[in-house]
C-alpha cells in the first residue's frame, strides 16, 4: 500500500494472501465485488482526459469520476418476429430514436453537484441498454449456458453498440463531437476499433450467420463514420439491472440475466395469488418442435410441478433450455456459476461500461471455487465481477470484539434521556372490534387517549388454546407499553405489518380482505382507525371510501389459459420461491420476499427494489 499525497510504501503484502482474503471474504459476506483496473483502463476512451477509477454500485457505469449517466432500456422480446428471430432493422431504428432522446437529454437535465454537471456536458456518456436477453434465447430454443446463446448475446449487444457509436457520429457531424474528443481522438478510435475487430471475431453457424453479419457491418460503419466525423459521446451502453423497469415493461427477465424460475408467483390486489407459468415456455416447445397438445401437457406439467423436470415428452437434450438461475424446489438443474462468467463475457466486449449482474453460487461453494471464478472471470476479460454465496450473510462474523464494542459506545455516550410513560385516565373510550382469519376469530379492544389516540390494546382469541392466548396477551401488554412510552404507532404498523405466519388467510373485513397473520391484520386494522389515509394506503389497506379504479381496457393475450392459476394460500408463493435467496430480505413495500438483481435485491410481488433502477 502506499500514501496518497506523497506515494510513500507503507505496507507490503503477498499478492497470494490478498487473493486469499478477497475469496474468504466473499465466501462469507458477499463482498467484495473485484474490478479489473488493467482491463477497464485498456478500454477507457479519454484516457488523456483522466483515468477510470470506480465504478457506480451496480457496476455497470464504468467512467471517470463526477459523471453520470441517463440510463435506457430495451425489451428485446418486443423485436422478435412470428418466425422467432430477431428483426434488426426495427433494432437499428429503435436504437437510432432512443439514443438520440438520450442525447437530448444531456443538456436539460440537472445535476448534482456543478463538477458532475460540467464532466458529463463535456463527455456526454450515455447508458442505452437492453432487458428480457433470458426470455429471447428461452423462445429461441437457446440454452443461456450454451455457445449459441452466448454467440446470439454477442451479436445482438454489437448490433445495439455499433449502431448507437454510428448514430453518435451522425449527432456528430452535425453538433460537432464531445468537447474532451479532440484531446482523446486517437485512444478512442483504438477502442472503437478494438470493438469492430470483436465483431468480426464472433464465431458463426448457419443459425447465427444474420446477426453475426449484421453485428459486422454495423460496426464497419461506427468505425468509418468516427473516423470521419468524430463522436458525440464518449460512452454508448451499459447493461444496468433493470429491476423496477423491467417489471414495467412486461419483461419475463431482467437486463442480461436468465429467468430465475419458471413458475413465479403474483399477489392479487382483492386477495389470493396469481400462479403464472413463464409465458416463455410455449414459444420454446414450440420451435423446439413440440406439437400443440405435447406443450400443453408439458406446461401443466410445469404448472402442477413447478418445474419442468421429469415433464412427459420432453427430450432429455433439451431440459438445458430451460435452466433457470435457481433449482426448483423439486428439481436439481440450473445455470452452474461459470455459465453466468461465460455469458457476461461474450457481451463485455460490445459494451461501453459493463454490466449488473451477480454470480450466484451455491451455499456450498468453497473458497478455492470462488478464487476459481474470479481468475476466470479475469482471463476471460470482464472489468468486474460481483459473487454471492446463497445464504452467507447469515454467517457473517462480528468485527469488533466486545470490548471495543463498549469502549466506543462509552465514548460517544450523550445525555442520558429517558422516556416518561403517559398514563391512561381511569375512565376512557374504547373500541371493540371481532375479527375473523380464516375461521379463527377474536377480539381486539383499543383504549383511547383523551385525544382519540391509541393507548392500550388488548387481544383475546375465540377458540385457542392457553398457549395462543398467552402470548396474544403478552404482546398486547408490549404494544400498550411501547403506546404509552410514546412509540410512534406508524412505526409499529411499519414494523408489524404484512408478517407471515399461521393462521393467515381471508377475512370478513372489506378493507383488509387477506391477512399474513393475527399480527398483520391487527395493526393494519389499527392503521385503518388511527392513521391518517396516505400511511393507510402505504400499509395496505383497502379503503371504503377510495374512488373504484377504471376498468382496465381489454386486451389480446397469447398466454394459453392453462398457464394461469389462482392459488388462494398466500404461504404459496413463499414456499415456491424461498429457495432462491434463503437470506433475502423482505420487501419493504409489500413484505414479500425479494430476490437478488446485479448487486441489489428486487421484489417479484410489488416492483419495488432496494436501490437498483
Amino acid at each position: 500500500t502506499k500514501a496518497v499525497v506523497d506515494g510513500r510504501v507503507i505496507d507490503t503484502y503477498k499478492a497470494r494472501n490478498l487473493w486469499k482474503d478477497i475469496a474468504e471474504a466473499a465466501w462469507i459476506c458477499g463482498d467484495p465485488g473485484l474490478q479489473f483496473d488493467s482491463t477497464i483502463q485498456d478500454w477507457n476512451v479519454v484516457p488523456n482526459t483522466g483515468r477510470i477509477n470506480a465504478t457506480n454500485p451496480c457496476s455497470e457505469f464504468v467512467f471517470l469520476d463526477d459523471t453520470a449517466c441517463n440510463l435506457l432500456s430495451l425489451n428485446l422480446m418486443k423485436f422478435q418476429t412470428e418466425d422467432g428471430k430477431v428483426d434488426i432493422d426495427r433494432l437499428r431504428r429503435a436504437v437510432d430514436i432512443c439514443f438520440t432522446g438520450q442525447e437530448i437529454i444531456v443538456s436539460n437535465a440537472s445535476y448534482p453537484t456543478p463538477a458532475i454537471g460540467k464532466n458529463s456536458e463535456a463527455l456526454r456518456p450515455l447508458g442505452l441498454g437492453y432487458a428480457n436477453l433470458g426470455a429471447l434465447l428461452m423462445s429461441m430454443g437457446l440454452a443461456y449456458d450454451s455457445d449459441e446463446g452466448r454467440r446470439f448475446a454477442g451479436a445482438i449487444t454489437a448490433i445495439m453498440t455499433g449502431r448507437a457509436f454510428a448514430q453518435s457520429a451522425r449527432m456528430a457531424q452535425v453538433k460537432g463531437p464531445f468537447s474532451e474528443y479532440a484531446k482523446n481522438r486517437e485512444p478512442m478510435l483504438r477502442v472503437m476499433e478494438k470493438h469492430r475487430q470483436a465483431a468480426h471475431q464472433l464465431p458463426t453457424s448457419p443459425e447465427s450467420a444474420e446477426v453475426v453479419d449484421a453485428a459486422r457491418e454495423t460496426w464497419d460503419d461506427a468505425v468509418k463514420l468516427g473516423r470521419q466525423h468524430g463522436y458525440r459521446n464518449a460512452q454508448a451502453t451499459v447493461l444496468a439491472p433493470t429491476g423496477t423497469i423491467g417489471l414495467m415493461m412486461d419483461c419475463d427477465t431482467t437486463g442480461i440475466e436468465p429467468d430465475l424460475a419458471l413458475v413465479k408467483y403474483k399477489k392479487l390486489v382483492g386477495g389470493g395469488l396469481l400462479k403464472i407459468v413463464n409465458g416463455t415456455v410455449p414459444a420454446a416447445l414450440r420451435k423446439l418442435g413440440y406439437d400443440s397438445k405435447e406443450v400443453k401437457d408439458i406446461v401443466e406439467y410445469i404448472d402442477e410441478n413447478d418445474t419442468i423436470e421429469g415433464a412427459p415428452l420432453l427430450q432429455e437434450e433439451h431440459l438445458k433450455v430451460f435452466d433457470c438461475a435457481f433449482k426448483p424446489v423439486k428439481g436439481m438443474r440450473s445455470i452452474a456459476p461459470m455459465g453466468h462468467v461465460r455469458m457476461m463475457a461474450a457481451v463485455q466486449p460490445f459494451i461501453s461500461g459493463s454490466m449488473s449482474k451477480t454470480v450466484n453460487l451455491p451455499t456450498e461453494a468453497t473458497i478455492e471455487e470462488i478464487q476459481q471464478t474470479y481468475m476466470e472471470s479475469w482471463k476471460l476479460g470482464l472489468k468486474c465481477i460481483a459473487i454471492y454465496r446463497d445464504g452467507c450473510k447469515r454467517s457473517q462474523p462480528l468485527s469488533t470484539s466486545l470490548k471495543d464494542k463498549k469502549q466506543k459506545v462509552a465514548e460517544t455516550a450523550g445525555p442520558d434521556y429517558r422516556a416518561v410513560r403517559r398514563r391512561l385516565s381511569d375512565e376512557r373510550k374504547s373500541i371493540t372490534h371481532k375479527f375473523d382469519i380464516q375461521g379463527h376469530e377474536g377480539y381486539l379492544t383499543v383504549g383511547m387517549f383523551e385525544d382519540g389516540q391509541p393507548g392500550e390494546l388488548f387481544v383475546t382469541m375465540a377458540k385457542e388454546g392457553s398457549t395462543i392466548s398467552g402470548l396474544m396477551d403478552a404482546f398486547a401488554t408490549q404494544t400498550s407499553y411501547a403506546l404509552q412510552f410514546g412509540v410512534p404507532l406508524k412505526f409499529m404498523v411499519d414494523k408489524f405489518s404484512h408478517m407471515r405466519f399461521e393462521p393467515s388467510g381471508f377475512t370478513k373485513n372489506k378493507e383488509i380482505p387477506i391477512a399474513k397473520s393475527i399480527v398483520d391484520y391487527i395493526f393494519r386494522w389499527m392503521a385503518s382507525h388511527f392513521l391518517p389515509v396516505e400511511d393507510q394506503d402505504e400499509a395496505g389497506v383497502i379503503r371504503r371510501d377510495a374512488p373504484a379504479p377504471a376498468p382496465a381496457p381489454v386486451a389480446t393475450t397469447t398466454t394459453p389459459q392453462s398457464e394461469l392459476k389462482v392459488i388462494a394460500t398466500p404461504a404459496n408463493g413463499i414456499q415456491k420461491i424461498a429457495f432462491i435467496n434463503t437470506d433475502a430480505p423482505a420487501c419493504p413495500d409489500c413484505g414479500a420476499i425479494t430476490v437478488r438483481s446485479g448487486s441489489c435485491y428486487k421484489c417479484l410481488n410489488c416492483g419495488a427494489t432496494t436501490g437498483c433502477s
